[in-house]
């Protein structure tokens, strides 16, 4: 599924605001008579976009999906687009049978922000040194215990992730572009990681400083945390 986060609490359902998930929830629930609970790959926090997006939802039921894609799409709203609608085996777990998961954070770096698309990138006035973060960018590539890079009040069992790629380039339109794949990741992990690449890119401190930080594992050593509208997550891969 694809969606715009602007004008929602995030992915998972909340007592006290609009999520995607509530959304789908409600038109399935409409559509088949039953108590569906929809299970998402992951959670993509408030204000978070999505262009691969991926749940799944058990049902018995003689709707198609191709009757699901149809109906879902006519009855949300138009922010939440069903990209693909499919049957999978009674043992799929949209969530536990993830392999990867890539997304990408747009930055716009100049004197003078955009009017159109602003809500989907970053505006940044400083002018930014591209190759240094691109070269900072490779320092998280690999198995990496991301302590330093996690949301302060959200502990896991292990900050250890396996970060498959980490790239950082400029765009057609001459956008700076972050894109990065792992295994999972940690809560504002990505966010955390680009607000310390921009600091590096306004040259406060030096590509090879992402080391120290990993192994500080203190999230006071990162950067301040990326605005959400910049993220988005491209594809789910199982």
């Amino acid at each position: 599924m694809e969606y715009d986060g602007t004008h929602y609490c995030g992915w998972q359902r909340q007592p006290n605001g609009r999520s995607i998930q509530q959304e789908i929830e409600t038109v399935l629930r409409s559509m088949t008579r039953q108590p569906i609970t929809l299970i998402g790959s992951g959670r993509t926090d408030a204000g978070v976009h999505a262009l691969g997006q991926t749940a799944n939802f058990l049902c018995d039921t003689a709707i198609t999906p191709d009757a699901f894609q149809k109906g879902l799409n006519s009855l949300l709203p138009e922010d939440i687009v069903i990209r693909e609608c499919l049957e999978v085996d009674h043992g799929f777990h949209a969530r536990y049978n993830v392999r990867s998961k890539s997304y990408r954070y747009t930055i716009r770096s100049g004197p003078l922000p955009t009017a159109i698309g602003r809500q989907y990138e970053w505006w940044v006035r400083a002018p930014l040194n591209v190759a240094a973060m691109s070269a900072a960018a490779a320092h998280v590539v690999g198995q990496r215990d991301f302590k330093a890079f996690e949301a302060a009040g959200s502990p896991r069992s292990s900050t250890v992730r396996h970060v498959m790629r980490a790239e950082l380039d400029r765009d057609s339109q001459g956008r700076i572009v972050f894109e990065i794949e792992a295994e999972g990741f940690l809560r504002y992990m990505v966010r955390n990681i680009v607000g310390t690449l921009v600091d590096i890119g306004k040259g406060l401190m030096p590509p090879e400083n992402i080391e120290a930080i990993l192994t500080s594992r203190q999230r006071c050593q990162a950067s301040a945390t990326a605005p959400a509208h910049g993220l988005c997550l491209v594809q789910v891969k199982y």
